[in-house]
């Protein structure tokens, strides 16, 4: 989906560093000084508006959560959901999923969503694809030894090569859903993309997976 370039998103941003981390880099290891306590910190990958992260961090307020969003005309949104409910265990950062390493120390996340990411369908894109090896190397690293991966897509397609790849990379999969909104799944927080494409008909596929000891 194209998104409208918004010129004044990045000072936006800026003015507001109680919920967006200008310098992620500055906390990387330190990220429970930044939160101001210890509770465990969840990660989403591809934020968009915020929807997810922020009913998310107002329902679980014993856990830290924060939004990446690499789009900052995007994140601005996400950036207003925040502001508007108040909440402390919530913080957005403006950065690539790709570079997560200089934000966080290894086992500092103890749990990453991906919901509804590019597919990405070309062949020569695969490996933008959030759910590639290259990324699980990255969450692999990122992830304590009992740190989950949430994954939910309405795209049949990614949810199968997706299988395909957290089993060839020797993961444990666990609650794996062909059509959430008709399971017995309970505590759904939905996207906006998730609202839309549930309300045409499409099934959300979900899972979540592990990494082997």
């Amino acid at each position: 989906m194209r998104v409208k370039h918004k010129p004044w998103a990045r000072e936006k941003i800026l003015a507001h560093p109680e919920v967006c981390v200008a310098n992620p880099e500055d906390w990387k290891g330190k990220w429970h000084e930044l939160f101001g306590n210890e509770n465990p910190i969840h990660i989403e990958i591809g934020t968009g508006k915020g929807q997810f992260v922020t009913g998310m961090a107002t329902k679980h307020p014993d856990i830290n959560y924060i939004g990446i969003e690499v789009v900052e005309s995007v994140l601005i949104t996400a950036l207003d959901k925040a502001l508007t409910a108040g909440i402390p265990n919530l913080r957005l950062l403006s950065v690539d999923g790709a570079d997560l390493l200089e934000y966080f120390e290894p086992g500092e996340v103890a749990r990453v969503y991906l919901n509804f990411s590019d597919p990405w369908p070309k062949k020569r894109h695969t490996k933008r694809r959030l759910t590639n090896p290259r990324f699980l190397d990255i969450y692999k690293v990122l992830l304590p030894a009992d740190g989950e991966i949430h994954f939910k897509t309405d795209n049949r397609s990614l949810f199968e090569y997706s299988l395909v790849a957290f089993s060839e990379y020797g993961m444990l999969l666990h609650y794996l859903s062909l059509d959430l909104h008709h399971s017995d799944y309970e505590g759904n927080i939905m996207t906006e993309y998730e609202e839309k494409f549930s309300a045409q008909g499409f099934p959300i596929y979900r899972l979540e997976a592990t990494f082997k000891a």
